[in-house]
């Protein structure tokens, strides 16, 4: 796999600035994104994000609405997926996911922010670009994390060249639900996209070293029994809370 995979600006952007590329880039393997979290993405103020995201609209790269409560959401059109090189298919974060697709952006910043994770070069791969490669085929088997985390080999850290896979949880399933998720998770051998013959291939490493579960307080308590019911295979499941600002503003 190319380590920079969906990092690098393709031909049609060339004329943006670099801010602009990886705020597009963002937005689109996301789904979407408030203007707050662009702010964080571009390394401004809300306000500039804001003047940021009227060029783009004026650019008809992007559109932007109040879908929910907080502040607005942004997403690329058309024209701004065709200029990121990207072949997603066009649509507005869809409302019943809002929380989700918030909780697993935030999710996102927090690690791309740690020191570790920039001094190894590490990226994201996005669970759109996961339901990309498999071409409309999520079949019910098929369970897609919220991201990869890759690791590129001979980073300057004790997990160079693993794949982390990665679940924002924010509300309860089952726990024979979310262990069946996990145990998925863990004996995956194929990439995703890969021919069938390659999913479970007995004797191959996984293709997930670890599984990450950022849980909000009403999932956790399911997670955390699920990991449980694992046996020695919960070695590498690791819990931790979402971080600060994953939440939708709570409606008024």
């Amino acid at each position: 796999m190319n380590p920079a995979e969906g990092t690098a600006a393709p031909p049609a952007a060339a004329g943006l600035a670099g801010r602009d590329i990886a705020g597009l880039l963002f937005t689109a393997e996301m789904y979407g994104v408030q203007l707050d979290q662009l702010a964080a993405v571009l390394g401004a103020s809300e306000s500039r994000a804001r003047a940021i995201a009227a060029r783009w609209r004026r650019q008809r790269r992007a559109e932007s609405a109040r879908l929910g409560p907080g502040a607005p959401w942004l997403w690329l059109t058309r024209a701004g997926l065709a200029s990121c090189g990207l072949p997603y298919t066009y649509a507005p974060p869809a409302l019943s996911r809002l929380a989700h697709i918030r909780a697993a952006a935030a999710v996102r910043l927090a690690l791309e922010s740690a020191s570790g994770y920039q001094a190894a070069g590490a990226y994201w791969r996005s669970e759109r670009r996961l339901r990309a490669r498999l071409g409309g085929r999520v079949g019910l088997r098929d369970h897609l994390p919220d991201g990869e985390v890759h690791w590129p080999d001979g980073a300057p850290v004790p997990w160079a060249g693993e794949c982390w896979a990665i679940e924002a949880e924010l509300t309860r399933k089952t726990v024979s639900r979310t262990a069946a998720i996990m145990q998925e998770l863990l004996s995956r051998t194929g990439d995703y996209g890969c021919a069938a013959a390659d999913v479970l291939v007995p004797g191959r490493p996984p293709r997930h070293a670890r599984v990450l579960y950022l849980c909000s307080p009403a999932a956790r308590p399911t997670v955390t029994r699920a990991r449980a019911a694992l046996g020695g295979a919960a070695a590498r499941i690791e819990i931790r809370a979402l971080p600060s600002g994953a939440a939708l503003e709570p409606a008024r």
